[in-house]
């Protein structure tokens, strides 16, 4: 199998100790492709450096929702300037966090539309993290696309099957992690096997949610082997088509992927 990893995080304490190891056994698992996430300022450096030194990995630029209270000064004019390098590919991650609020939720929803804007103006997929706040996450979604259409993926997606189809219905792709394997997930399971195979991606969110049966262990972008394994099982179709198909659907919606040498 030859396979993209969406999500993850190569530079979290975890993985960046290993970064050498962690790349060697992802590529042994078939990995081609990873994106690493940026979620604040201060990794956005490190992040971009890994994509300069490693030719099948890619950055983003973006603040995560957690991190909104502590990045203020971070508005659309700022993502703009770092998102015309090369290697980054997409905006975020980004979005609305309602179940651990870690930041005040009308910051969340400022820096969320001062990204998407971002997204709109570089054509760069926005990556959208949503937690507990599904209607405002689908409503600020809704009301920017009435602004200019931007492309973008709910990511680690773990919504409701409404949610799903608000999501698609805007253009948007959806992304399943190792969460799908858990045996609690029998919503998610359901929404995953109906998802259309052109707008479905696979991720890991490494080092974090491990896939079966890897659990309890530090995430790696290896594991999206067995998260691709199973999510085909579940949509009774072969887990190289579903490999295949998923990876062209990441350089699809990261153009940039696709154009680099």
């Amino acid at each position: 199998m030859k396979l993209a990893d969406s999500h993850c995080h190569l530079n979290y304490k975890g993985l960046a100790e290993q970064q050498p190891e962690v790349l060697a056994r992802a590529r042994d698992s078939g990995v081609v492709a990873m994106l690493n996430i940026a979620t604040r300022e201060r990794e956005w450096d490190e992040v971009l450096a890994t994509a300069e030194r490693e030719a099948d990995v890619w950055a983003t630029v973006g603040i995560h929702p957690h991190e909104a209270d502590e990045h203020p000064h971070i508005d659309t004019a700022k993502l703009l300037a770092r998102a015309t390098h090369p290697r980054v590919v997409g905006i975020g991650e980004t979005g609305l966090d309602y179940y651990y609020d870690h930041s005040d939720r009308a910051q969340q929803q400022t820096s969320f539309r001062a990204h998407i804007a971002a997204s709109r103006e570089t054509g760069l997929p926005l990556i959208v993290h949503t937690r507990d706040a599904e209607a405002d996450t689908a409503a600020i979604l809704a009301e920017e696309m009435g602004k200019g259409a931007y492309p973008g993926v709910i990511h680690c997606f773990t919504a409701s099957g409404e949610f799903a189809d608000k999501a698609l219905e805007l253009g948007f792709y959806i992304s399943i992690s190792g969460i799908v394997t858990f045996k609690n997930a029998r919503d998610l399971q359901e929404t995953a096997a109906r998802l259309p195979l052109d707008r479905l991606l696979i991720e890991t969110d490494a080092p974090f949610l491990s896939p079966v049966p890897h659990r309890g262990k530090t995430g790696e972008p290896a594991f999206v082997a067995d998260t691709c394994r199973f999510l085909a099982q579940l949509r009774g179709m072969d887990a190289e088509e579903l490999a295949e198909s998923t990876r062209e659907n990441f350089h699809r919606l990261f153009a940039k992927t696709a154009a680099a040498p």
